[in-house]
């Protein structure tokens, strides 16, 4: 399949519907909105919406109804990367290409500006739910909650910062923080696809598998990235990782060895989908590129 152009069509779609749904930048507090936009429409690749809706497609799901969904993990992502870019956390300078937040908008508007995109994601899930089972939304709404917090992604920030600048930091802390801090939001995007399309226990537990495994497969991807990578492509700082002493499978098991597990880890969530027709196609082609994308 034609990954580009399906990557493109899925992408404009979750923008026209982001540019629907989020406050107007001109809206009080026009700077607040502002700065919401500022690192919304920054670029991205939007890969967590999109397997949300591919997701939603490979078990026969409808588009329209998955969208609100689709919009909140993009809010939510976004706002972890506005948290993450800060003077307290990481310190960059720049995301995607452009200036960081904060730096345009201040430290104490950005923190705003996540608080609220954060707020904004969970009034999109329990406010739209045309076409959507009141039971099935639940069941979204607590996927993505429990991805989010202490659980999920903000847990594997927490001991993400605390590993920083360690040297016994084994596999299992690797693990963790990368299954959470990256790999909790993919993995309930793809769950919430699965949901909001009507997917059967089999089908949902082969999709988790899936997630599971290209969500892992993201983040060393994003390692190896760190130090192959130039600035120009990966829209912020290059060996940033490395820099700050962070724990990357590089630093654990070499470039080689990380490269060679990513790989595994595309296979395993290809064989989870071999139970689906060619509505998972796009799934399929998704878990290739994680490992192959240049930024």
């Amino acid at each position: 399949m034609d990954l580009k152009q399906y990557l493109k069509q899925k992408c404009e779609l979750v923008d026209q519907s982001l540019e629907r749904f989020l406050p107007h930048g001109k809206e009080l507090p026009a700077s607040l909105h502002g700065s919401m936009r500022y690192s919304v429409f920054a670029g991205g690749k939007r890969v967590r919406p999109v397997l949300l809706l591919a997701a939603c497609e490979a078990v026969g799901g409808a588009l329209k109804p998955a969208l609100p969904a689709a919009c909140a993990m993009e809010m939510i992502h976004t706002y972890s990367l506005i948290h993450d870019d800060l003077p307290a956390m990481d310190n960059d300078d720049f995301r995607r290409g452009n200036p960081t937040n904060h730096k345009v908008y201040g430290e104490a508007t950005a923190i705003l500006a996540g608080d609220a995109l954060l707020t904004e994601a969970f009034i999109l899930l329990s406010g739209n739910g045309e076409g959507v089972d009141p039971a099935a939304r639940l069941r979204v709404i607590h996927e993505i909650a429990h991805a989010s917090g202490s659980r999920g992604m903000v847990g594997g920030q927490m001991v993400d910062m605390e590993s920083e600048g360690k040297h016994d930091i084994d596999m299992a802390t690797l693990s963790y923080i990368h299954t959470h801090k990256t790999g909790a939001l993919i993995r309930a995007s793809v769950r919430a696809g699965a949901i909001l399309g009507g997917a059967d226990e089999e089908a949902f537990d082969a999709l988790t598998r899936y997630a599971d495994a290209i969500g892992l497969a993201f983040q060393i991807a994003d390692d190896v990235l760190d130090v192959e990578g130039t600035t120009e492509e990966l829209g912020k700082d290059a060996g940033s990782d490395q820099a700050r002493g962070k724990a990357t499978y590089p630093a654990l098991v070499g470039l080689e060895a990380s490269k060679r597990r990513a790989e595994e880890l595309v296979q395993i969530a290809l064989t989870a989908l071999e139970p689906f027709d060619e509505r998972a196609e796009p799934l399929r082609a998704i878990a290739s590129y994680i490992v192959k994308r240049k930024s």
